[in-house]
């Protein structure tokens, strides 16, 4: 009885995970990863190269990154790039993770950035929960953000899991999420990889600051 209990439920696992793919085929998600994730590729790739290039043509990058730990405070530097992620994501994070290699607890400070990210996306999602309040504001940036709005409903968590790993802008995915009233604890779930991000990002600019 117990053998064929468990092959029952082997069987509709398989019959489940054999329609989630064949959903995601349908809608093209394995085709918008792959190409998210060359994007990211390029995009590191090119945030290294440029470092690099600016600093052995034009400017002493480690001096200008030395120069905002002594002028401004942790304070400061946090509470803007709070700002940015809750805001469209001003400024990449990859410079303020290069900010965090200049500390003596380097990693101490990537958690902080990654937690102030995190939090940043959270502050999104209630703005765009509580976007209906203004109706002239909300279908102007439904209309911005129509693309979004539409693969987030059509793959739901990993579509937050890819706005929180590749170069999608976590706070408009998370903006998305709060005016479709995604469900908020799945929201919370998927955006931890917010956190993994920033450790790989980190693992490959500590090594060049």
């Amino acid at each position: 009885m117990a053998r064929t209990s468990k092959a029952l439920s082997n069987t509709i696992l398989r019959k489940r995970v054999l329609l989630f793919n064949r959903y995601y085929k349908m809608t093209k998600f394995y085709d918008f990863l792959k190409d998210t994730a060359i994007k990211g590729a390029v995009v590191v790739a090119f945030f290294v190269t440029l470092l690099l290039a600016l600093e052995y043509f034009f400017l002493d990058f480690n001096a200008m990154l030395d120069s905002l730990v002594t002028n401004y405070s942790s304070k400061v530097i946090f509470s803007f790039f709070l700002l940015s992620e809750t805001i469209l994501g001003l400024v990449p994070p990859e410079i303020f993770i290069a900010w965090a290699s200049k500390f003596g607890n380097p990693w101490l400070y990537l958690f902080i950035l990654a937690s102030l990210s995190y939090l940043g996306g959270v502050i999104a999602y209630f703005i765009g929960n509580r976007l209906f309040l203004i109706p002239a504001v909300k279908n102007h940036i439904e209309n911005k953000i129509a693309i979004h709005i539409k693969n987030l409903k059509k793959w739901g968590g990993l579509f937050v899991f890819i706005g929180a790993m590749l170069p999608l802008p976590h706070s408009i995915v998370s903006l998305a999420c709060g005016m479709v009233k995604y469900d908020f604890k799945n929201y919370l779930f998927w955006a931890l990889f917010r956190y993994v991000r920033f450790i790989i990002y980190a693992l490959i600019i500590f090594q060049i600051f």
